[in-house]
């Protein structure tokens, strides 16, 4: 089962301020008054009790994880080198604008991703053709149904392409707007055997490169990349379902771990409407029990 804490949250916060606000505009004064004629000490009831504790504790944490900084724990590795397997990161989530909570509707426009920004989103689907022939999204991998559910799900990957970008990927060949992405091979991949992300990354023979991406201004944004072509071959770039200029209000996603991600060439662009926020610093990383426990090393990183 899926949960979407933020909608959880806005439904606790309206419950408790409901109950505790209906409370005391229709029935605090008769109740205080009432226990007051008899000599009793006065008490709330336990449910208005409650609902007043927890209204502005609820409050706080929407507000915070609304509109400041939402904490996500990283699954995959389609990020390696750059996040690991159970980093905890924090993401900015009025980098590109305030939106409702739950409704993820945006109310105040702050700015745009850029390319090299790694972003969080709701996965919009993958992109299917249904029996007419028309692009629908589908949480099918397989596309075998066109209309099944899209899950809940929140999603990490680095902005390749902008709207309007024309983007080509041939295997590790990246090229925007015609010009090839460069690349330095930094050397092998080292990493912990114990670990299933990092030992496949080993045993698949994985080289770790430094990735050039030029934003629109002209800085460079110097990220790590791993790409190991032993594994898997990805999708090119313009394909089947997904064109080689990125529309309008969608941009072009990719992991760090070239040859082990599931992004946007399988799936197309990431609708604008979808973004959650801006990555920007680990607070915590867990390796897990007997593979390395708290990696202090990687507390308070700065995400690239």
């Amino acid at each position: 089962m899926e949960f979407d804490f933020s909608a959880i949250l806005l439904a606790l916060t309206v419950l408790f301020g409901v109950v505790w606000g209906l409370d005391r505009l229709f029935l605090y004064k008769k109740r205080k008054a009432r226990l007051a004629a008899t000599g009793s000490e006065y008490r709330d009831p336990a449910p208005v009790d409650w609902a007043r504790s927890l209204f502005p504790v609820v409050l706080v944490v929407l507000v915070l994880r609304s509109f400041v900084a939402e904490p996500f724990r990283i699954p995959s590795g389609s990020m390696m080198p750059t996040l690991d397997v159970g980093d905890f990161i924090l993401v900015n989530k009025f980098a590109y604008g305030l939106r409702m909570p739950a409704f993820n509707t945006k109310f105040l426009d702050l700015g745009e991703p850029k390319r090299g920004d790694v972003v969080v989103f709701r996965f919009p689907g993958f992109l299917c053709r249904d029996a007419s022939g028309k692009l629908v999204r589908s949480g099918d991998i397989s596309c075998a149904d066109p209309h099944a559910p899209v899950p809940s799900q929140n999603w990490i990957k680095r902005v390749i392409g902008l709207p309007g970008d024309t983007v080509e990927i041939q295997g590790a060949d990246l090229l925007i707007n015609g010009k090839p992405v460069q690349a330095d091979e930094v050397g092998p991949y080292v990493g912990n055997p114990q670990r299933d992300e990092e030992r496949l990354m080993l045993d698949m023979g994985a080289t770790v490169w430094t990735e050039h991406l030029q934003r629109e201004d002209g800085r460079m944004v110097n990220h790590m990349t791993a790409r190991m072509p032993a594994y898997t071959t990805p999708n090119s770039i313009p394909n089947a379902v997904v064109p080689s200029k990125v529309p309008a209000d969608c941009y072009l996603v990719m992991g760090d771990n070239r040859n082990n991600s599931t992004d946007s060439r399988w799936w197309g662009c990431l609708p604008e409407q979808n973004l959650a926020g801006k990555a920007f610093m680990i607070w915590m990383s867990w390796k897990g029990w007997g593979t390395g426990g708290v990696d202090l090393h990687r507390i308070g990183g700065i995400i690239h």
